[in-house]
């Protein structure tokens, strides 16, 4: 055990003495710091659309006379329409009062930038194995007195180490930004939002701390996909580009076949794990069990996968 330890170290040693990886957490701090900024200044944004005055029940029954009106008026509007005037009278009727934009919709907002920790972590797990071969260095890593299956596994690790620190990195600073462009109110003030046709509320620092958990999903299944064409491969550019194509157009393939009943068995259907929580499954009868179940096949296939190329590798042409 103290050799795989060892072995992540060193692991994280290489990743963390390239100036690259530092030009990520650097990317990923403009993003987030230019997003507040952009926010902070377009006040129209953030403030235009909720009624926080002490006459608030009054403003939201107003709002939704409002838009009763412009449902027979316009009928395209109705569902959306619907839903506000549904979420007002839920307000209402529960004595929650809406609140402004504060720091916590600043990091579910922030929440998109995920996207942008995947674009990296498959860049970092595209290079970890493909490098070795292509530096020549694998041959000094497997003449070691250790398994290939624990230098595989020790990088495959480091990886999930260095997408965790992206995340946590994301999610601090979003609400330390968060906090001083625009105010902080309760870790338990309440939330709404809509799961299938019912509006649920939930403590708002729970709730974000799920969203990046389940949002993470996506991220750990393209890293593995990367880390895995990779290690088969050898080619970190063939890797990033595969991987980073089939994120960019998965949601585009499920909608696709989506009439197939199959579709379900697709794993972009499966990555969101949000739409069972706040939102409606993409596929009508798609459960969380069974995505679960398919994300964990997935896995195994991927992970199967890298381990029997590594392992069979012969490395004296390396």
């Amino acid at each position: 055990m103290s050799n795989f330890i060892q072995l992540v170290k060193n692991e994280q040693m290489k990743t963390y003495s390239q100036v690259a990886t530092w030009v990520m957490y650097i990317v990923l701090a403009v993003f987030i710091i230019g997003f507040g900024v952009f926010m902070k200044i377009d006040q129209s944004i953030t403030d235009d659309n909720q009624a926080t005055g002490d006459d608030w029940k009054q403003e939201l029954q107003a709002e939704n006379e409002q838009l009763q009106k412009q449902m027979e008026e316009q009928e395209f509007a109705s569902p959306f329409n619907e839903q506000t005037m549904a979420m007002n009278e839920y307000r209402i009727e529960n004595d929650i009062k809406p609140g402004g934009y504060d720091v916590w919709n600043f990091v579910q907002d922030n929440r998109a930038n995920i996207s942008i920790i995947s674009l990296l972590t498959i860049i970092v797990a595209a290079g970890t194995v493909a490098n070795e071969f292509k530096w020549g260095s694998i041959k000094l890593l497997l003449i070691r007195p250790i398994s290939r299956t624990k230098i595989l596994a020790s990088k495959y690790v480091s990886v999930l180490i260095f997408a965790v620190s992206m995340l946590l990195f994301l999610y601090v600073l979003s609400f330390l930004i968060g906090s001083v462009l625009f105010g902080f109110e309760s870790l338990t003030e309440p939330f709404l939002y809509w799961q299938g046709e019912e509006i649920q509320q939930s403590p708002i620092f729970q709730l974000t701390l799920s969203q990046y958990v389940l949002s993470s999903v996506n991220l750990l299944m393209m890293a593995t996909f990367a880390f895995m064409v990779s290690a088969i491969f050898r080619n970190s550019s063939l890797a990033i580009g595969v991987a980073i194509f089939l994120m960019m157009s998965g949601n585009a393939i499920v909608a696709f076949f989506s009439g197939k009943e199959w579709a379900k068995l697709i794993l972009f259907a499966n990555t969101n794990l949000n739409q069972f929580f706040t939102g409606t499954p993409v596929i009508s009868d798609l459960t969380l069990g069974f995505s679960v179940t398919v994300l964990i096949a997935y896995l195994i296939l991927f992970l199967g996968l890298s381990w029997f190329f590594f392992s069979k590798r012969d490395i004296t042409n390396a």
